[in-house]
This record gives C-alpha cells, structure tokens and sequence, in this order.
C-alpha cells in the first residue's frame, strides 16, 4: 500500500526566532553604525583638536591649573596629540608678581592630565612634558631688536606637581651654546603670597643685565660645549632664600685673541649666602684661582684671587685694554688680592690689599727687569708701598697715596733718567727729551698734590746727575735742590760743571706758564753754549761776540717760549780775558770788557759797556732788535787813548802812523750790512805824526818844497767830524796841527769800494802866517784809490 506523504509543518521555535533575529541584525548594525560613527566622530574630533584644538574655555581651565601650581601664564593653542596627550603651544611664562613681565616664551609643552579630576573640577595638572622646545626670553625696552636674544634651545624638561609642591626631576637646554642641567624642588603652598613685587625699573633693569649677559657670552667660542649642572630647592613665596648649588665645566676657549685651557667654577647660595668655593682658569701662560661670598642681608662681599695668566690678552678681550695699554709683559705678571666689600645703598665700600710681581717688562717702550709692590684700596685711596722697580742701570724705589685731594709720591732712583722722559707729563716732556744723560744719576722726589694731576703737583726733590748733555750740551756733573709746585719746577742752588766752569744759580721751569725764571745764575761757561740751555734760537745774539776766555754772565729774569711775549732777562757780562768782535768786516780785539744786557722778546739792550782796545778804554751802548726779518740796531761808543797805529794797521794797513786816538761815533745799521750804516761821530788823534799816515804822506813832501825841513816835522794833532753813510765817510772840518803849518781840509772817503775825494790846503800858524795869502797856490785834491790816493794841485 502507497506511503502517505503529508505536508511537512513548521517547528514552533523556528516561527519565533524570525522576528528576533531580524532584531538582532537591526541591533548589530545599529550599533556597528554607531561605533563607526563615534569612531568617526571621535577621529573627526581627534583631527580638529590637533590640529585646531581646544576652544577659549578649555585653554582658561589650563591657565588657572598653571596658576594654582605657581605658573602664570598664557597658552595661544591647546591641542590633543595621539602620542602626547594634551600640549600647550606657544606658552608665555609671566613673572608671578607681575604679569606685565614676560619672563619666556615656550613652544610646546604637554601636560599630563587626570581626566577623571577635570571631569569632578579638581585639580588635574600631574605633570607636564617639555621635549625638544624653544625658550625665548624678552628684550629689554629700548635694545635693538637685532641683538641676540636670551634663549634656550632644545630644552628637555618634566616638571611633576605633587601636592603643594613643583619638582623638577629633570631639565636639560643650551643658553648660549652652553649646555645646562637643572634638578631640584619647590614648595607652593595652597596658602601662597608672593613676596615683594619687582617694580618695572627693577625688571628692566634686571632685562639689561641679562641682556648684556648674553652679549657677553655671544663673544666666547668654545672647542666643546661647556657644562653647567645646577640644583635647587626652596619655597615658591620664598625665593630669596632658595638654596642653589651649581658647578660648570669648560674645555679650551677663546674670546678675541684670548685662549684658555679650562675653567672650573662651583658654587652654591643658600641662606641668602652667595658662594663661589672653587674658580679655576687656566690658559697658556699661568692660572688663576679665585673664591668669594657674598652674604645679601647684610651686604657683605669677602674675596680672595690669585692670578699669573696672560693678562693683557685677557683683559683686550674684555674691551680694558686701556689698562695696559703702555706695558708690555714679556713674563706674566703675578697677583695676589684679596678684601671685602660693603654693598647695597649707595656707593659700594671697597677695601682690598695685595701684591703684584712683574717679571720682565717694558712701560713705554721702556724696558725694565722686574718690579713688585705692596697695594691697598678702599674705593677711594689707593697705596701703594714697597714699591721696586729694577731697571739695568739702577733701581727705583718708592711709595705712593692716592686719595680724594690727597695725592703723595715718594721716589729715590738710579736709574739712568733717560729712562724717564716718556713718563713725565705732556706738558713737561718736550722740556724732559731735551735731556740726555749715559751716565748713572741719584734722584730722590718727595711730590705732594690734590690729584694726580702734575698741575697740582708740589714737592720736593735732590737731583744728582753725572755727566750728561741738555739740548746736545754737554756737562761734567749737576746737581740741584728741586721744588714742584704750580705747573713748575723750581731747581734751587744748581750747580752745573764742565770742563771750562761752572754755572750756579736758581732757575724755575714753568710749563704752565711757558716761561723759564732765572734768579742769580752765574756762569763761567762759554755762552755759545750755555745760551743753549736758555733757548737755542738766542745763539744768534750771542755769536758775533767771541770771548778768548769764558766771561763771568751774571743772569736773573723770565724768559718766555711758545709765543709769549714777556720776556725780560738782565744779564751782567765780565770778561777779563779779552773778547774778539767783528766791525765793519774786522776783528776788534778787546783785551777786557764788562757790560750790561737786557734781553727782551724783540730787542737786546746794552748799557754800561766798559772796556779796553788798543791800549786805551771803550764805552758804549746799543740797542739791537731780534724781531724776524728786522735786524736793525743803534749803537754809541767813545774811545780814549787808543792807540792809533794799530787801529789804523788794523783797518788801512798803516803801519807808520803814530799816537793816540779819542773819538766818538753814533750809529744806526742793519745786520752785517756795512753799506747800511748810517752815523755821526768826532775823532781827534794828538802826540801823533798824521803825515805818517800813507793817505797824506805825499803832502809831507809837498811841504818840505816849500819850506825845506818842515815837511818832516811831526805833526802832533789832527781831528775832524764825520758822517757816515751808504759806505762813504765825509768830514767838512778836517784839521791837522803841525806847528808852524797844518792842513785844513774836507772831502769823502769810500771806505767800501776804496775811492777818496779829498781837499786840502796849507794853513799856518805862527811864523808862517805871514805866507797866508800864498797858500791859496797850494791846494791839493786826492782822487783814486783810498789805499794808492793821487795827489796834485787842485788849481792847475
């Protein structure tokens, strides 16, 4: 029988689960659809807060965490990085107590957040994350802004924010290509105040210093980067009683031309006690070593230095050069100091003493084998004692007080004093190089002044000077007491000897007043040369007379240089040992002769001239000017007694004429210009044989044809006036005594170019009177040569 099939039925479970499995799809769909879309959202989210970030709200509520950990500061942007968390970019640090003063500028910071306290608005700062960042600190107002800034390159940092507390685990940056280190704590108190505000003038002020503490540190160059390790503690509203502990560590470096090897610096500032316990420098030369403290409650600064390094290399580095300027260190100089200071209000108060050893050495060109001293200093006196200074030819020694007008030099020296013209003052150093003394000489100086000014300078000194030279005149020996006062150096009872005598006297030396001051001086040295010692350019005065042996110059009087016009020196000239004197182109030979001389700025005077020619006497006077371009004189002189032959031997050759000649001339000329001589005199020759004369000889002859034996007869007077003028001498009186016949006549004698124009004619006297109207016949005319005349009858 067939199988019945019947229809296959649906199971109960199956009817039920549809419609939960299409609920189940729906649900799982959903919510795939919405994790997608909250993945996407938060992507979105996450993509617009990094690159966007967080809005003003979210950027204040980080702001005020900053704030209750001790942190003022802004945030520009505050986005979410996938690796980072949350960062703060372009962070601005201002000072607590201010806010006007931004203290830096940070590029990015990440903080670590507790989400779930920021939820409940509790503090949620842990930590922040500094990697790789850029600190910039402010210009101070003015600077310009092209100068380097203060900053901070590379800085790594965590800073942690424990309960009341800010804790640095680990800091690391580069200021200034120096490589710094910092680790330490600070507490910030829930109860926090800050202490004093920083006013703007102190925070511009404190801005500068920075600054110009960055300029400095730009000029180093460093062969590897220096280390700079610090450590700190202490309380946030406390600060100036922090506690700071930092070492730092160099290789070789360079500052312009200065090298060092190393430097070594550790120090620390607690309980307001600023330290330096180790600062090591060396460099090619020597070393130096160094500590101080400084206690700031109560201002007090203690240090202690030693040094032997290259110091005028270093202290060009550091723009002083001017302090060495004039020294040369062939050896590196040796210091020791050490003092204490008082700061705070005011002026600092200084106190130091210390030692200085100078190996080798040149000051001023000058080179010197060593010196050393023994100084001290309060900030306004300076001492300096034991001072040694060795030189090859001597040694100097001495000590010195510089104090507010208090200004004391006490110097006794060996030492060649050519090796001290260059130290003498400007206005005493062309007066000082007009010196030259080889030999060794003993100088002792005891100086006085209200500064260090030589204007102000008083004193008193020995000088003892071997042989030497002054303006390229030589001396045996000199010496003197000298006094320093006013701009002047007084030389009392000097002494100067040379081979042919010795000068005495008191002379002052004004270079304030540009004048030399004579009192008494007496010399017995020839005055060629020793005129150089007044002034070279009054050789020219002096020269035409030529003493055979040095006369006696008595001088007193100011002379003035350099343009002043007050000049007034009285001499007084005796010389018993003849003097020679050119006059119309011969020497006049003076066996002796005295007379006085004023010397002015334009003229020399001579008055009182006294003295013997010839057998006879001389007096006379001039008056000649020194004026440039002008040399023109007026003399007087009177003679008695002269012996006429040879006067007239001197000037005519005229060898047989004889007696003795009086006379007087008055002249004016210019120079050595004989032609230029202008003047008016009477000469009168008596016990004499005027036809003796060669010039009138040929009318001896003459006579003795008339009245044979008269012409030889001696003819014992003759005179006449004169005038002289362009080289010509005239007289209009001429007249020649010879007893019973004499001569009268008048005419013109070129005694320049030896020409004569003379008249004569026979004039009698006693018996011979009764020829007068005869003698009319016997005028005679001289022409020619005046040497060589030619005579004949003027009538035919």
């Amino acid at each position: 029988m067939p199988a019945i099939l019947e229809p296959q039925q649906e199971s109960f479970a199956s009817a039920t689960d549809r419609p939960r499995t299409f609920a189940r799809r729906f649900l799982v769909t959903t919510a795939r659809f919405l994790a997608v879309l909250i993945l996407g959202a938060m992507a979105g989210g996450g993509w617009y807060l990094a690159r966007k970030g967080f809005g003003r709200k979210w950027r204040g509520l980080v702001v005020e965490e900053l704030h209750k950990h001790g942190v003022e500061a802004s945030v520009r942007r505050l986005t979410l990085d996938p690796f980072r968390g949350l960062v703060a970019q372009d962070v601005r640090i201002y000072d607590y107590k201010n806010r006007e003063n931004t203290i830096a500028e940070i590029s990015r910071i990440s903080l670590d957040v507790n989400y779930a306290a920021l939820l409940q608005r509790q503090p949620f700062l842990n930590a922040i994350d500094i990697r790789n960042a850029q600190v910039t600190l402010p210009l101070p107002e003015g600077a310009d802004p092209k100068s380097p800034h203060a900053q901070i390159k590379n800085l790594h940092a965590h800073v942690y924010f424990p309960p009341e507390q800010i804790y640095v685990s680990q800091a690391d940056g580069i200021f200034c290509d120096i490589r710094i280190s910092a680790t330490g704590q600070l507490i910030k108190r829930n109860d926090y105040k800050p202490s004093k505000e920083v006013t703007p003038e102190e925070w511009q002020t404190r801005l500068a210093i920075l600054q110009r503490f960055v300029s400095e540190l730009s000029q180093f160059k460093f062969s590897e980067r220096p280390h700079l390790q610090i450590k700190f503690s202490g309380d946030v509203a406390e600060l100036e009683n922090a506690r700071v502990e930092g070492s730092l560590q160099t290789g070789a470096w360079q500052r312009g031309n200065y090298r060092a090897r190393n430097l070594t610096m550790t120090g620390e500032f607690a309980d307001q006690t600023f330290s330096i316990r180790q600062c090591e420098l060396q460099d090619d030369l020597g070393g130096f070593n160094a500590s101080a403290i400084w206690r700031r409650p109560v201002g007090d600064l203690q240090f202690q230095a030693r040094s032997s390094l290259n110091l005028r290399a270093l202290l060009e580095s550091i723009g002083l050069s001017r302090l060495v300027s004039d020294i040369t260190f062939l050896a590196p100089p040796r210091f020791e100091i050490s003092g204490s200071a008082k700061l705070g209000e005011g002026q600092p108060r200084w106190q130091a003493i210390g030692h200085a050893v100078l190996d080798r050495f040149a000051y001023k060109g000058i080179p010197f084998l060593s010196a050393n001293a023994e100084f001290s200093w309060d900030g306004e006196r300076t001492m300096v004692r034991d001072i040694h200074v060795r030189h090859q030819s001597g040694e100097l020694v001495g000590r010195l007080l510089d104090a507010p007008n208090d200004f004391r030099i006490d110097l006794a020296s060996t030492i060649d004093a050519n090796a001290f013209r260059s130290l003498a003052p400007a206005e005493m150093r062309e007066f000082m190089n007009d010196w030259d003394w080889p030999h060794a000489s003993n100088i002792q100086l005891s100086i006085r002044g209200s500064s260090a000014a030589a204007a102000t300078w008083k004193g008193d000194g020995i000088l003892q000077l071997q042989r030497g030279r002054f303006r390229t005149i030589g001396f045996n020996s000199a010496s003197a007491n000298a006094h320093f006062g006013d701009g002047a150096v007084t030389y009392e009872n000097f002494r100067v000897a040379r081979d042919e005598g010795v000068a005495t006297g008191t002379f002052v030396y004004d270079f304030a007043h540009h004048e030399t001051r004579l009192s008494n001086v007496v010399s017995g040295l020839r005055p060629t040369e020793a005129i150089y010692w007044i002034d070279p350019k009054l050789l020219k005065v002096v020269t035409p007379y030529k003493f055979q042996k040095p006369p006696t110059i008595t001088t007193s009087g100011v002379y003035q240089f350099r343009g002043a016009k007050n000049t007034r020196l009285e001499i007084n000239v005796d010389s018993a040992g003849g003097m020679d004197y050119a006059f119309l182109g011969k020497t006049l030979p003076f066996d002796r002769i005295n007379a006085k001389l004023l010397l002015t700025d334009d003229r020399l005077q001579i008055s009182e001239l006294n003295g013997t020619i010839f057998s006879g006497t001389v007096r006379g006077s001039a008056d000649i000017s020194l004026t440039k371009n002008d040399q023109r004189y007026r003399a007087v002189m009177t003679v008695d007694h002269v012996d006429f032959p040879k006067l007239t031997d001197l000037y005519f050759k005229y060898k047989t004429a004889v007696g003795l000649m009086n006379g007087r001339y008055e002249w004016t000329g210019s120079g050595n210009e004989a032609r230029t001589m202008n003047g008016k005199g009477e000469v009168e020759v008596r016990n004499g044989d005027v036809f003796a004369i060669p010039l009138f000889g040929p009318l001896s002859d003459i006579l003795n044809k008339i009245m044979p034996g008269v012409g030889y007869r001696v003819a014992r007077k003759g005179k006449m006036s004169f005038t002289i003028k362009d080289g010509v001498i005239r007289t209009s009186d001429f007249h020649v005594d010879g007893g019973t016949f004499g001569m009268v006549g008048e005419g013109s004698a070129h005694f320049l170019d030896d020409k004569i124009d003379f008249d004569v004619r026979i004039d009698a006297s006693g018996a011979g009177a009764v020829l007068t109207p005869l003698y009319k016949i016997f005028e005679y005319k001289a022409e020619g040569s005046l040497k060589k005349p030619d005579w004949h009858p003027k009538i035919f």
